[in-house]
């Protein structure tokens, strides 16, 4: 009887012997291959296998339906729901196992051990709860919504994320579960006129779809049936709710709760297992799944105990400052250890192991045995060897008959190791796409195949290599869409009443509202500003540019009194200072331009080698940014290159190759860091990356000894010392280099002015790359466009494990938990607040109610060398939690800290947040960001927008774009020099930005000062009604921020397309909406003509020009000779141009015309003089 037979006609469970990770998904898929239809199960330990085994199944059995059940990703008895994503794919699954099996179709469901044990709906009870609908079909919008908002739908401005939905006149916008994309749905009336599929991010619709099916995103429908059984039960077994019990008024209201789902028997009539959706089908589970469930079972009966006893208290008259969590007993919703060992033998579940089994069970055997591992060649400081003894053992496998086929994790590392394979030999390769075609391999010829095998196996007639044996742990997950967010990040960091903003012309005011003023009997929005003394200022929101943030939400800055000259003296100053601090740019980037430097080229064969060491794949804008430091380093002048990139970006590696590539040459390289802790994190780095490489090392800070300091000094005066790391103690006057060819500048805004001084010097004629984790703004990377290479790396080197983001009121329950989960777990946490205030009491409450961990706590009121001994006993492990202010630094790396806890984080900025979560997360390990807010206090409407902004944004990519868009970042201004701070304080970051921009521009081009045109907007007066309606965009701060983005607009195509896009996302536009896009056109053509103000009446238009000159007095005059009749000059320099124009649309339309025939005689001496 052959393997597949056996295991479908066994009788009773059995363990399934020498099948190592690989081989079991190939065995099942052999089945499955072997089957026209039919279900089956398999049980992963975790939901990292889960998603491995989901790949290899897809390879192995392409024609397999797969359905992936995974478990909440939040703890028992949490205080949060699950993920909406996990949430989408459980509800997914179940209704399609619900549903009657198709014909002809084979499916393996795939879930883990966690989920397995977790009680589920009755499957009868999801049998009819779906919405379907095609084009042409007749719908009720009002039984929709109710269908939506029952199943767990939650209603938006804007839809994003799963489970989201918005209602706009015609429109509605959803993100259904089990949709890649979400739906537009265009109404005629009540009937369905047609789909379109769009893109979240864009929000523009693409592929047109002929019909959807809405399945629940909740395991709870919230009608009336369900609220009465949960009050019921809920009181039954926890007695008359007394107290403030914020789930069950939420329940009673019908509202969803913040982790509702832990009671989850309460809403339901029965709960079921997954087994029993599946009564029949054939179950299989990973080595080590029993062991995995008696974990989770002990953890559920912790978690319960502690709540428990914290509830007995409460009932006892010792009520906690919290409100009470009443938890239900484990039985309910988990399955107990009888109930999973009964499933175990009831329903036959077998178990694969990669050993071989034990004598006395019911077991079968595969062929399957553990790979062959290089790590002994690997380790043995000779790089050569992996490959010598890869070729030898692929020639004797192959001799022997074996296929063998290499598998890597991505595209870019099966390409990378495919270069490898040649230079060692090994050229006769293909890559494979299919398992097919792996069986018809010919003779002597490797596959390269991706596929996620954390080491390979061998059977009787096959052989798989996972890239991992060949060059060492590998930290690849699969790599995720990146969310280029420019737009949804604009709209998300609106202005909000009492922001400072500064106008252009008047200073600095507060923004007060929007608010819809009457000019001349016609409707116009205007952003009401107020000044110092009460003064009231109302900007038309066409106009809206001439407006720029002051700084960050919160900032405090003195208001300016409208109409005085203190702002514009401010202003003309400021002007001359930054034009002078420009011109010195200009002045050290053309000395440096014009000096020599070492030309560095990569060396064959090694330099790849080098490489291949680099656990992940590279991100484009890592071997873009590779790319550019090679570029530079060849060119035979001083490369001066800065490379920007959030923390875990990839920065270090630039730096490694860099500097591999100077030594290489035979030149030193020093590398300069900030902080001790920072240059032990890149010592050590650098001696794991170059073991086994003829290179020597040494390390100067405070915390090397004054022995080890003098013979490393030595070392590099001989010149037998390639590479030094250290602090500041590299720039003192007793250091001499025999052949210095690179400096490594790592944060050099941290340097103090000295410092930076004796950096300059040392400069002078040696390649320089500096990193940075700190945020540019996007103008800031203009400015120095050109002044010294800037290379940003916007996207993470490996898509790692998105940081769950928890938004919670502050619970010690919670605290306790998440900081005991880390420190079971062996990691650490950071606990950030926003005021130093803060930090004694979080101190005693942790004392208190965490008393297993231990506490350091930080702030920057302390002596630096002081903050520098805590940081570097916390990463040494001697403190299990970190109490700090937001000095938390921006190049730490600490890949054990993995769980942040940020008080009140209402308190602080978007890019803040961003920042400081982007702290965790920094190795294989899941990553947990808890955002706690006070207790029955609710958070500002903007506030609570940033909050989500960043549950949303768990996407890495998009983070850096919105850490550069948002103008909380602090210490930007650095990059370019000190005082920069102060000139800031002065007219606001947008402000200042754009005049340093315009500045270098000029200074660049040689164009004197009284030729730039700076910020200003022209005025045009219609009398025709220019807003967005609340009717159309019902949401205030996403009208505020359509109203910034069109103030970016640069061009007709730029209009024309936002045009299309509120057609597209919000329906047809209204007239007064089609009015604004007009004259936003008109505004452009002024622009390009000089003209300040255009004043339309019934009898026609009056043109004032910008200083009442004209930039081609030749084509005006040329202009009003072709126009004689209707045109003349006013001796004050006004243009008159008579019409009749009794309509809105014959002056909206005649301006436009007017507007671009006078912007075509301007332009006509621009296109003469060049």
């Amino acid at each position: 009887m052959n393997k597949q037979n056996q295991f479908i006609s066994a009788e009773v469970p059995l363990v399934i012997a020498q099948a190592p990770e690989g081989r079991d998904a190939l065995f099942i898929a052999q089945i499955l291959n072997n089957t026209k239809e039919g279900d089956m199960l398999h049980i992963a330990r975790d939901d990292q296998r889960l998603h491995n085994f989901a790949d290899l199944i897809a390879f192995f059995s392409p024609k397999t339906e797969i359905l992936i059940f995974p478990a909440w990703d939040c703890l028992p008895y949490d205080r949060v729901s699950p993920n909406p994503n996990i949430s989408a794919q459980r509800m997914t699954t179940l209704s399609k196992l619900a549903a009657p099996p198709p014909p002809g179709r084979k499916r393996l469901i795939i879930t883990t051990i966690n989920a397995a044990a977790q009680m589920i709906p009755e499957r009868d009870s999801l049998k009819n709860l779906s919405f379907c609908a095609m084009v042409g079909d007749q719908i009720d919008v009002e039984h929709l919504t109710t269908f939506l908002i029952r199943n767990g739908y939650a209603r938006s401005s804007t839809v994003m994320e799963h489970g989201d939905f918005a209602l706009r006149g015609g429109l509605i916008d959803i993100f259904p579960s089990g949709h890649d994309s979400p739906v537009r749905i265009d109404l005629w009336g009540d009937v369905i006129e047609s789909m379109r599929q769009f893109d979240p991010v864009s929000q523009r619709t693409a592929d047109n779809i002929e019909e959807i099916s809405l399945v629940p995103m909740s395991e709870i429908m919230l009608d009336e049936e369900s609220i009465r059984r949960f009050r019921g039960a809920y009181t039954r077994q926890f007695g008359n709710v007394l107290d403030q019990d914020p789930l069950y008024e939420a329940i009673k209201e019908g509202r969803r709760h913040q982790g509702m789902e832990h009671w989850l028997p309460y809403f339901h009539f029965k709960l079921e297992t997954l087994f029993d959706y599946l009564p029949d089908c054939p179950v299989t589970m990973d080595t080590l799944t029993g062991e995995a469930f008696a974990d989770r079972r002990a953890a559920i009966k912790d978690y319960y105990q502690t709540r428990k006893e914290a509830y007995d208290q409460t009932v006892r008259g010792r009520a906690g400052s919290f409100s009470t969590y009443k938890p239900l007993p484990p039985e309910k919703l988990y399955l107990t250890s009888q109930q999973w060992q009964d499933y175990c033998e009831d329903r036959k579940i077998h178990q694969f192991t990669g050993f071989h089994a034990p004598p006395d069970v019911n077991h079968m055997m595969l062929d399957g045995k553990v790979g062959r591992d290089f790590s002994p060649e690997r380790n043995n400081n000779q790089a050569l060897n992996v490959y010598d003894a890869l070729r030898n053992h692929c020639t004797e496998r192959q001799s022997s008959g074996k296929q063998i086929v290499i598998a890597s994790y991505s595209a870019g590392s099966q390409n990378r190791l495919a270069a490898l394979l040649n230079e060692h030999g090994m050229s006769d390769h293909q890559i494979i796409h299919k398992w097919a075609n792996c069986k018809k391999l010919p003779a002597g010829i490797l596959g390269l195949v991706i596929l996620p095998l954390e080491h390979g196996f061998e059977t009787d007639d096959f052989v798989t290599i996972a890239e991992q044996d060949i060059l060492g742990d590998r930290l690849v997950r699969k790599v995720r869409k990146s969310r280029k967010a420019e737009n949804f990040i604009q709209e998300a960091s609106a202005l909000t009443p009492g922001d400072l903003v500064v106008h252009m012309d008047h200073g600095i005011g507060r923004y007060e509202r929007l608010i819809t003023i009457d000019v001349n009997g016609a409707a116009h929005d205007c952003v009401h500003l107020t000044y110092h003394g009460g003064d009231k200022l109302y900007v038309p929101v066409e106009n809206i540019e001439i407006l720029s943030r002051y700084g960050a939400e919160g900032s405090d800055g003195q208001l300016d009194k409208l109409g005085g000259a203190a702002w514009q003296g401010r202003k003309a100053k400021l002007k001359q200072r930054i034009r002078d601090m420009a011109d010195e740019l200009i002045k050290v980037a053309a000395q440096r331009a014009l000096r020599k430097g070492a030309v560095i080229q990569p060396p064959e064969g090694l330099y790849d080698e080098f490489c291949a060491r680099f656990p992940y794949s590279e991100t484009d804008d890592q071997l873009r940014a590779i790319a550019d430091v090679i570029g530079d380093l060849s060119s035979g002048k001083p490369m001066d290159r800065l490379i920007c990139g959030d923390v875990g970006f990839g920065k270090t590696e630039i730096a490694l190759r860099t500097a591999f590539l100077a030594v290489m040459e035979g030149f030193q390289v020093a590398i300069i860091a900030p902080t001790t802790l920072l240059s032990r994190q890149h010592y050590k780095t650098f001696m794991d990356r170059f073991k086994g490489l003829p290179v020597k090392i040494g390390h100067l800070s405070r915390l090397v000894t004054s022995k080890n300091q003098k013979l490393t000094r030595e070392e590099l005066a001989q010149g037998t010392c390639e590479i030094v790391i250290g602090t500041h103690a590299l720039l003192g006057k007793t250091i001499n280099f025999k052949n210095l060819g690179l400096i490594i500048i790592d944060e050099e805004q941290h340097f103090g002015v000295g410092h930076k001084e004796r950096l300059k010097k040392m400069k002078h004629d040696v390649h320089v790359l500096t990193l940075t984790a700190t945020p540019i703004p996007r103008t800031l990377q203009l400015a120095m466009n050109g002044m010294r290479g800037l290379s940003l790396i916007a996207t993470p080197p490996v898509d790692r494990l998105a940081i769950r983001t928890f938004v919670l009121p502050m619970d010690s329950m919670v605290i306790r938990e998440a900081l005991l989960r880390e420190y079971y777990r062996g990691g650490q946490s950071f606990y950030v607040c926003p005021r130093v205030s803060d930090l004694k009491d979080i101190e005693e409450l942790l004392r208190e109610h965490v008393p297993e961990v231990k506490c350091a706590v930080a702030s920057g009121q302390m002596a630096p060398t002081q903050i520098e001994d805590i940081m570097n006993a916390f990463y040494d492990g001697k403190y299990d939690v970190l109490i700090s202010t937001t000095i938390v630094e921006s190049g730490l790396d600490i890949p054990t800290a993995n769980t942040m806890i940020i008080h009140r984080a209402d308190m602080f900025g978007l890019a803040q947040l961003y920042q400081l979560r982007g702290r965790v997360g920094r190795s294989k390990t899941r990553a947990y960001a808890y955002l706690t807010l006070e207790p029955r206090r609710l958070p500002t409407k903007q506030a609570e927008k940033r909050l989500q902004v960043l549950q949303t944004l768990d996407t890495l990519g998009a983070g850096f774009t919105l850490a550069s868009h948002d103008l909380d970042i602090r210490g930007a201004g650095n990059l370019l020099g000190q005082e920069q701070s102060g000139h800031i304080k002065e007219v606001g970051m947008e402000l200042y930005q754009h005049m340093l921009e315009e500045a270098v521009a000029n200074a660049k081009t040689g164009i004197a000062d009284d030729e730039i045109d700076g910020i200003w907007s022209p005025q045009i007066n219609v009398g025709a009604a220019i807003l967005i309606p609340e009717s159309y965009v019902p949401d205030l701060n996403l009208r505020m921020s359509l109203y910034r983005r069109l103030a970016d607009l640069n061009d007709r195509r730029e209009i024309d397309a936002f045009g299309a896009e509120l057609i597209d996302r919000f329906g047809d536009l209204p007239e007064e909406v089609e009015h604004l896009l007009r004259v936003i056109l008109i505004k452009y053509f002024c622009r390009l003509a000089g003209i300040e103000k255009i004043d339309t009446g019934p009898k026609g238009a009056i043109v004032t020009f910008r200083g009442s000159k004209f930039a081609n007095p030749a084509g005006l005059v040329e202009f009003m000779s072709n126009q004689s009749t209707i045109t003349k000059l006013r001796p004050d320099h006004k243009l008159v141009y008579v019409r009749k124009w009794s309509k809105i649309a014959n002056r909206l339309q005649g301006s436009l015309n007017l507007a671009s025939a006078l912007a075509q005689a301007a332009q006509n001496k621009a296109t003469q003089s060049e």
